[in-house]
């Protein structure tokens, strides 16, 4: 079926399969009209008759595609050449001998703790005070936890002290003395008053280990801690398939009661209330081969 060209100054009809490059003569320019006159912007060729204005032939043929310019393998080479300077030979350093003196590095102190031990000298200094002035005053407080008496006269001296023994414990929300768990205030054992902080003897404080897994992204859904009391199971879960598995043999004993387990973006924290208030050599428990090498280490 034959197509209409739309080529101005054409008109004519053609077939798209014997259509060539130069089968077409067209207006590349536009009509005028001025003062009657009718004509072409590209060739000037005037009329004032519309009828023989729509027959005027074109007078262009298609332009020939422009065949892309040629160049010369030399001319697609850079003007300049580069030239890459090699790095220069990092010197080795000698690895000092483990026989060499030690020396001690440079300890820089923050504002902070100059400001908290400052604080912390005079609260001793006026402890030593206290503590070297055997004489009870009227209206001293008994010093044992739990108990609110205060000291009236010599009779004071054989009342009863009605206190807690142990220390009062503050965790999520709840309030309540480590002896007893008692949320009263009303001490669980008798004895007599302290009126003085000689008497009272060192404070006893609560305890406990935390031990940090720097794991990012744990899966709390597939991690679980386990413990009782002398064993630590710890398996964690983190950034999709990587898993952190370790058993451990406490050294001292825990209180399962008062620990627990935060979980954060990078790592996981385990808490764990010493059951006594003392220091640990480590964290884990020596086996037995561990124990006799150290007990052999001694010997010699």
């Amino acid at each position: 079926m034959a197509l209409l060209c739309y080529n101005q100054g054409c008109g004519e009809r053609f077939d798209p399969e014997t259509n060539s490059n130069d089968a077409c003569t067209y207006r590349p320019g536009v009509p005028v009209f001025h003062n009657a006159l009718k004509d072409w912007s590209c060739c000037k060729r005037r009329t004032t008759d519309f009828s023989d204005f729509l027959s005027i032939v074109g007078s262009t043929k298609p332009p020939e595609p422009v065949k892309p310019e040629k160049k010369k393998l030399s001319e697609l080479k850079p003007k300049f050449q580069e030239h890459i300077q090699a790095p220069k030979p990092v010197k080795a350093v000698k690895r000092p001998s483990l026989d060499e003196l030690m020396a001690n590095l440079e300890l820089k102190v923050s504002a902070s703790l100059k400001q908290a031990l400052d604080k912390l000298s005079l609260g001793n200094e006026e402890d030593k005070k206290e503590e070297g002035n055997d004489e009870i005053k009227i209206g001293n407080s008994c010093k044992n936890g739990g108990c609110s008496k205060t000291y009236r006269a010599l009779e004071s001296l054989e009342e009863v002290c009605v206190h807690h023994p142990g220390v009062p414990v503050f965790h999520k929300g709840l309030k309540y003395w480590s002896c007893c768990r008692r949320k009263t205030p009303r001490g669980c054992t008798t004895g007599k008053h302290t009126w003085t902080e000689k008497d009272a003897g060192k404070k006893v404080v609560p305890c406990e280990v935390i031990t940090s897994v720097y794991a990012k992204n744990s899966l709390p859904e597939l991690s679980q801690v386990e413990a009782n009391g002398a064993l630590l199971n710890v398996r964690i879960v983190f950034e999709g398939e990587k898993e952190f598995d370790q058993n451990v043999k406490l050294w001292g004993v825990t209180d399962l009661k008062q620990s627990y387990i935060i979980v954060t973006a990078t790592k996981t924290e385990i808490t764990m209330r010493k059951a006594e208030p003392m220091q640990w050599a480590s964290l884990e428990l020596a086996t037995a081969k561990e124990q006799e090498k150290q007990k052999d280490d001694t010997t010699d």
